[in-house]
């Protein structure tokens, strides 16, 4: 849904990505605009170094832009926003400095703008890397709604970087005000983070998992992955593989793992992920051919080159639950796959996949359930 969104520094006209006119969610929320009026209102000196983190889909960056600041954030998507967000409001290529969560930030910060993630972990990482840019004289003030914003929060912003306070709310939003001390001791970075496997879940049992800050389940390995890993397709002789949604990559390199001779495409919009998965992979020696892709779904993966996909889709964006992530990876998934090629799909039962698949396939079979779980495949006929 394209919109303005009114600030003092203009109205830009901003929207999602990809562009969907089903989808009625904005490209922003109150969090962002009681930010952008804050810093309007209090009129902060918007000079230096500007960077603003985990800008969801780049409304931030895109009133911001005569103030040409650096971006990061850990979501591709969010970043082709941004882009075309940009490009939208006539802004030009360039002014406004794009970095993932993986790049190397700026030496320098003299104000940082946080727009607080989802993720505490992917928050405490990247306020841990950006640390050591921020001054006495840095300007640090997060956005986020009241939903979003923990005691847990605050203490971060206070252990990392220094003293902390939040605002009132407004429109059920709030802000973080935080005071930089240089001669604070900060923790040691814990990221990423390496745990083993169990055991009785296939070829990963006892393996290790590297997960970066921000993945899902961190920690342990979740349940729902856990099941289909018992339940995986056995008896495959090569051909191309994609995980699909990746994470950490343990679905992905379970299969490479049971057939040295698969191809696996491992996929994610979210550049934590994919590095996440690389480094799973590459911890445990896998045989055979490995890509590692930050994308779109499979957007540019050729028609009729995939033999299998394996895919635990999300039903969430940011708070928003929606099943627009998991309908475009359906569709994605039997564009590219062959004539009778598979797409293997782990869910919620709650959530009716199976009727999503019949309607796009013309069938669905159950592979595998228990009372919180269904394993199930969908076949390109």
């Amino acid at each position: 849904m394209n919109d303005r969104m009114t600030t003092a520094w203009g109205a830009p006209v901003l929207a999602r990505f990809p562009e969907d006119p089903r989808d009625r969610l904005r490209a922003w929320d109150a969090s962002d605009e009681y930010l952008l009026r804050h810093l309007a209102d209090r009129q902060v000196p918007l000079t230096g170094t500007v960077v603003v983190l985990g800008d969801r889909w780049g409304a931030l960056a895109t009133a911001l832009a005569a103030h040409r600041p650096t971006q990061i954030t850990d979501s591709w998507l969010g970043q082709e926003a941004t882009r075309a967000n940009l490009a939208r409001n006539g802004v030009e290529p360039g002014t406004v400095r794009l970095l993932t969560t993986q790049d190397t930030p700026p030496d320098r910060v003299d104000v940082l703008l946080v727009r607080v993630p989802k993720s505490l972990a992917l928050l405490e990482d990247q306020l841990l890397r950006l640390a050591p840019a921020v001054h006495e004289g840095t300007v640090v003030v997060g956005t986020g709604m009241v939903k979003e914003i923990h005691t847990s929060t605050l203490d971060l912003f206070e252990r990392i970087l220094g003293p902390t306070r939040t605002s009132l709310a407004e429109r059920k939003a709030r802000l973080i005000h935080c005071t930089p001390d240089p001669a604070l001791k900060r923790p040691a970075n814990p990221w990423p983070y390496r745990y083993a496997l169990p055991d009785g879940i296939g070829p990963v049992s006892g393996r290790t998992v590297v997960n970066h800050a921000g993945v899902f389940c961190a920690d342990r390995l979740d349940i729902g992955t856990r099941f289909l890993l018992r339940h995986l397709p056995a008896g495959r002789d090569g051909g191309r593989v994609v995980d699909l949604g990746c994470g950490n990559g343990v679905v992905g390199t379970a299969m490479a793992l049971a057939d040295p001779l698969a191809e696996v495409l491992f996929v994610d919009e979210s550049y934590q992920a994919v590095a996440s998965a690389q480094a799973t992979y590459r911890e445990n020696d896998v045989p055979g051919h490995a890509e590692f892709r930050v994308g779109d779904g499979l957007t540019g993966i050729p028609a009729g080159s995939v033999d299998l996909v394996l895919n635990n889709p999300p039903f969430h964006s940011h708070q928003a639950t929606t099943d627009a992530t998991a309908r475009r990876m359906f569709g994605d998934a039997r564009r590219t796959l062959r004539e009778g090629g598979e797409l293997w799909v782990i869910g919620n039962r709650h959530l009716g996949y199976h009727v999503k698949l019949r309607r796009l396939f013309g069938n669905s079979e159950l592979v595998a359930s228990d009372p919180k779980f269904v394993v199930l495949k969908a076949v390109k006929r």
